[in-house]
């Protein structure tokens, strides 16, 4: 195994007796930004403390930068491990300045030389101004810059982010998650982020690991997991798709849009096929399977339209362009594009979405 910055190899963790985390392997390598993303409960902050020395494994290693910090009767703790951790309420130490806060962690250096190391850092995030207000004085973007400064100053060779982002604004979310990956990339520092949120994975991401129940379900870029799921529940993870359900037949599939062949399914053997609602368009030939317009919402670029097939009465959800709008009760010509379609067996298990609360 080529060393990355973090390896997790075979990591179980059981808590009061039963598996928390089940025999996960994953790295991230140097320079990568990686986000484990998962809904509540699956394991995905309990495998960031794994990491962090805040939780000991029950079976497995886990190594930073090549060095073994866990496992086989050894145990690092946290503050010899050299990884720097966010977490989701930043835990700023109220009752000290920001400039101290930063140099908290700062070692083998006088008090002059940690405070103008600690300007220089924030400073790098924009609040060198900000050096002597308290913590409370500043808003939660300012915070977590704040937070992220302190992590670095220890000049650590892995980051760790617990939901970094969850607790600011919409409006303030995106600002803050981009300077903040800037700011990592330009240090060249490996970071593993910890989020429920797939919008934010695949806009920040590297490389998307994916965890369901304790386990990885898939591993890829921010592309292959999207345009790829090996699995129904990694499709249904980045937003609910339409979904139909056909025999197989001949060796091929036939749907409302035409056949999908060839099929890597026994014969008679029922298949569910998902495809989001952007595979389906509009057919300006005429041409195309006539739809009835059931329902119509606005979400910024697109309109959302629940369909009514008018041949078979299936229902499906497509995604349009609002400058071309349509209103409940519109018969509409559509198409699909069938590359989009994704098969899996009928038996395998439809896990339906937790919530992300």
């Amino acid at each position: 195994m080529t060393p990355g910055a973090l390896d997790l190899v075979d990591v179980s963790f059981a808590y009061d007796g039963a598996d928390v985390v089940r025999n996960i392997t994953m790295s991230v390598a140097p320079g990568e930004i990686v986000c484990l993303l998962g809904p509540s409960g699956c394991g995905k902050t309990t495998c960031l403390r794994i990491a962090a020395g805040l939780e000991k494994i029950t079976r497995g290693q886990v190594y930073v930068a090549g060095r073994k910090v866990a496992g086989d009767g050894i145990f690092i703790p946290p503050e010899e491990r050299r990884v720097g951790l966010v977490l989701q309420d930043f835990a700023l130490f109220p009752h000290l300045s920001v400039a101290a806060n930063v140099a908290f962690g700062i070692k083998q250096a006088t008090k002059s030389e940690r405070y103008r190391h600690a300007v220089d850092l924030l400073e790098q995030v924009d609040l060198g101004e900000y050096a002597d207000v308290f913590p409370h004085q500043l808003s939660g973007g300012q915070q977590q810059r704040v937070a992220l400064a302190r992590a670095l100053a220890p000049k650590p060779v892995v980051m760790l982010m617990d939901e970094p982002f969850s607790g600011l604004d919409v409006t303030l979310r995106a600002d803050v998650r981009r300077n903040t990956t800037s700011i990592l990339k330009k240090r060249g520092i490996p970071t593993l982020i910890v989020t429920h949120d797939p919008d934010e994975a695949l806009a920040v991401a590297d490389r998307i690991i994916i965890m369901h129940e304790g386990r990885i379900l898939q591993a890829g870029t921010p592309e292959d997991v999207y345009l790829n799921p090996v699995d129904p529940y990694v499709m249904t993870f980045f937003g609910e798709p339409n979904r139909l359900r056909a025999k197989v037949k001949a060796g091929v599939i036939d749907t409302s849009f035409g056949t999908i062949s060839p099929v890597d399914l026994k014969e008679g053997e029922l298949a569910d096929i998902f495809f989001r609602g952007t595979a389906i368009m509009m057919d300006q030939s005429g041409k195309g399977y006539e739809a009835l317009v059931e329902d119509a919402r606005l979400q910024g670029p697109v309109q959302r339209l629940s369909l009514k097939m008018v041949a078979d009465g299936v229902h499906l959800v497509m995604e349009h362009p609002r400058r071309d709008a349509v209103t409940v009760g519109d018969r509409i010509r559509i198409m699909a594009n069938m590359e989009e379609f994704h098969v899996f067996p009928a038996h395998h298990p439809i896990v339906e979405k937790a919530s992300l609360n």
